[in-house]
């Protein structure tokens, strides 16, 4: 297997689970509305709804590391000459890396300290299986990181990094270099008249 179908694989298993979680929590507020509108609220809603959507958002927050669509400043990088892209690249990967192995060892320490603990509202659910989401969620953003890594590396070394924000607005990135370039030739020409 090609680091490439791998990469797919491991795409393609944290859309299940992301697609999963949504359909939970979806139920999870379906059921909760409907037994509030019934005059008979369930006493464990609202705190499961809240975990879920913590999963929702750690496990989405992977998806998102895999696809390269989570936050970052690809303009900001492609505005370094080619010759230091490759650097800064590098860095802001290593930077992301290392926050989230803390927040994995960080969520390691935490679940491990809540043994014995449940949730309120539902006593038969640990609460190290609700939190376990953290370390398990950032060493999934963490793997996503290294699988696209050789992207990056091959988007520094290129033309630079897709702006997904311009991309899904409509708006080709190279375009926008080109009417910069024009306005900045444009204020130099008219600058230069004047001096």
């Amino acid at each position: 297997m090609s680091l490439k179908q791998f990469k797919a694989a491991y795409q393609k298993l944290l859309e299940i689970i992301v697609f999963l979680n949504v359909v939970a929590l979806t139920g999870v507020i379906i059921i909760g509305f409907m037994s509030r509108l019934l005059g008979s609220p369930f006493s464990w809603y609202d705190e499961v709804a809240s975990v879920g959507l913590a999963w929702l958002t750690y496990y989405g927050a992977a998806l998102a590391a895999a696809k390269g669509a989570h936050i970052t400043c690809p303009s900001i990088i492609n505005m370094t000459p080619p010759s230091i892209r490759l650097p800064v690249a590098l860095l802001a990967e290593a930077i992301t890396a290392a926050f989230f192995v803390l927040l994995a060892y960080t969520g390691y320490q935490v679940v491990t300290i809540l043994e014995g603990s449940t949730l309120v509202s539902l006593t038969s659910v640990s609460l190290q299986i609700t939190q376990s989401v953290i370390p398990i969620g950032s060493a999934l953003f963490i793997i996503a990181q290294i699988l696209r890594l050789p992207e990056v590396i091959e988007s520094a070394r290129g033309a630079g990094f897709v702006d997904h924000e311009l991309e899904e607005a409509g708006i080709n990135p190279s375009s926008v270099r080109e009417e910069s370039s024009v306005e900045t030739g444009t204020r130099n020409n008219q600058a230069s008249g004047r001096a």
